[in-house]
């Protein structure tokens, strides 16, 4: 016997899934963020010392051609970790509020809210960590300060999630929707 497949049929439960998809993903980039964040409240201390270190190169193989670039006040160090946190939070507070639109299958304004939060989160590790903390400020020469492999995993994560939110669900592009 032979089913004749229609095409309904043939797609299955994806488009149904996409939404369902993008809740689950959308929730866990905003976890791991706020925990991100949580955690360097909480233990301010140890990235602290993080920023500090890169900020002032002083781990890195001291090229006189790049130290002219290393940022030794401690006050505009911890500036600079103040403002990662606050980024980080208002980040895992969008990404939050997308998650809840997600649940409340407001999908237009959660897919908006979702790219913002995905957005601020690729921002932050790819053109500040991986970008002026890797390159500028060569984090990548430091045995000990080098958090470009972490910078990279969120990096990729979040533009992986910010492509599956912006898959059509119905077959059709989500531009301008």
């Amino acid at each position: 016997m032979t089913i004749k497949q229609t095409p309904q049929s043939r797609q299955g439960s994806g488009p149904a899934l996409l939404p369902l998809a993008s809740t689950l993903l959308i929730a866990t980039v905003a976890l791991y963020i706020a925990i991100v964040a949580f955690s360097n409240m909480t233990d301010f201390g140890t990235n602290q010392q993080f920023v500090r270190h890169v900020l002032a190169m002083d781990t890195t193989f001291k090229d006189e051609d790049l130290m002219w670039r290393a940022i030794e006040s401690r006050a505009l160090q911890d500036a600079a970790y103040v403002a990662i946190i606050v980024w980080e939070t208002v980040a895992a507070l969008v990404l939050l509020y997308a998650t809840y639109r997600w649940i409340r299958r407001d999908h237009h304004r959660a897919r908006r809210v979702s790219t913002l939060g995905l957005l601020m989160l690729m921002l932050l590790f790819g053109a500040g960590f991986i970008g002026i903390g890797g390159e500028w400020f060569a984090m990548w020469q430091s045995a000990d300060w080098n958090g470009l492999e972490g910078a990279i995993r969120v990096f990729t994560l979040s533009g992986v999630v910010l492509l599956v939110i912006h898959l059509p669900a119905d077959g059709r592009a989500t531009a301008g929707k």
